[in-house]
């Protein structure tokens, strides 16, 4: 499911003028599942507090919710094409609301060890390079669609963003230079022998 998505992700940044190399791709991935993985997490928060009869304190302020600006739903649960922003008004809000406001985390936080620390620092360092909105849109609904609950789906995920950054590797461009193939990892634990 997930390698199919990103498949498709992938096609859809291809056809985008901003993003223009395997890097780009991986990046602009990263923080639609970012904010995708986000939600999911702040929503069993959420039902896990509200199971214990307390209220649960959002990081996110209710207009930079998924559910809110990436994937408006009606009674139907499906999207509301009539709520859901797209083209160009979605880029503008992404570039000139979400951004800045998630980046406005670093300053924010009671110390770097926080998560709304560690949201700014990511936010302030990266750049929304997706210029069409449609595509965005596109992008979202794919992200949407994905599960991230089970252990074996963020497994799957991992495994994935691995491959993906050692195709890069053996692509030649430069992201491959964080990639460590499994085997070596291995023969460095054996040899270090480490003790917990």
């Amino acid at each position: 499911m997930f390698e199919q998505t990103f498949k498709n992700i992938d096609d859809i940044l291809y056809k985008d003028s901003g993003a223009d190399s395997e890097l780009d791709y991986i990046g602009q991935t990263s923080w639609v599942m970012f904010l995708r993985y986000l939600d999911e997490l702040e929503r069993d928060k959420a039902d896990e507090a509200e199971l214990k009869g307390e209220e649960y304190q959002f990081i996110l302020d209710e207009e930079y919710r998924w559910e809110k600006w990436a994937m408006p739903k009606g009674a139907d649960g499906k999207l509301d094409h009539h709520v859901a922003m797209t083209g160009p008004d979605l880029v503008q809000f992404v570039d000139g609301k979400l951004f800045p406001y998630l980046a406005g985390f670093k300053q924010k936080a009671d110390h770097a060890q926080t998560i709304e620390y560690k949201i700014g620092e990511i936010f302030s360092e990266l750049k929304n390079k997706i210029q069409s909105g449609y595509n965005l849109r596109e992008i979202l609904e794919y992200a949407d669609e994905l599960p991230f609950r089970s252990t074996k789906d963020k497994h799957e995920l991992s495994h994935l963003y691995e491959s993906k950054i050692k195709n890069m590797g053996n692509a030649g461009r430069n992201g491959g230079q964080y990639y460590t193939p499994r085997p070596l990892i291995r023969a460095m634990i054996q040899v270090i022998d480490p003790q917990i």
